[in-house]
């Protein structure tokens, strides 16, 4: 294997280029939350941690997946996936907009 080929090891790094769908959520969320921070607020006034972590999970993955970086460790490269985005967006909706029977 020449110096110049790719080693197994390396080969999911391999990715180039910006991942839009990702960087545009990312990108979206850093300015809603914080043009308008009451969003992460609860209806009394307080803070609500849950859906903050939420949110920011979701622009955290949504930056680091979307400018191409791919973490070497498993738990790092699920956490800041493509994936991970939709997944925690989707969370964080759904938790916004539940309904209290």
């Amino acid at each position: 294997m020449s110096p110049l080929e790719p080693t197994p090891e390396t080969l999911h790094t391999a990715r180039q280029g910006l991942l839009w769908p990702s960087l545009a959520v990312g990108l979206g969320l850093m300015v809603v939350i914080s043009v308008y921070p009451p969003l992460l607020t609860r209806p009394s006034g307080e803070a609500d941690h849950t859906l903050a972590m939420l949110l920011m999970w979701a622009m955290s993955a949504g930056l680091v997946s979307g400018v191409g970086f791919v973490p070497r460790w498993w738990g790092w490269r699920w956490l800041f996936s493509g994936m991970a985005t939709s997944l925690a967006l989707a969370l964080s909706l759904a938790y916004r907009f539940q309904t209290v029977i």
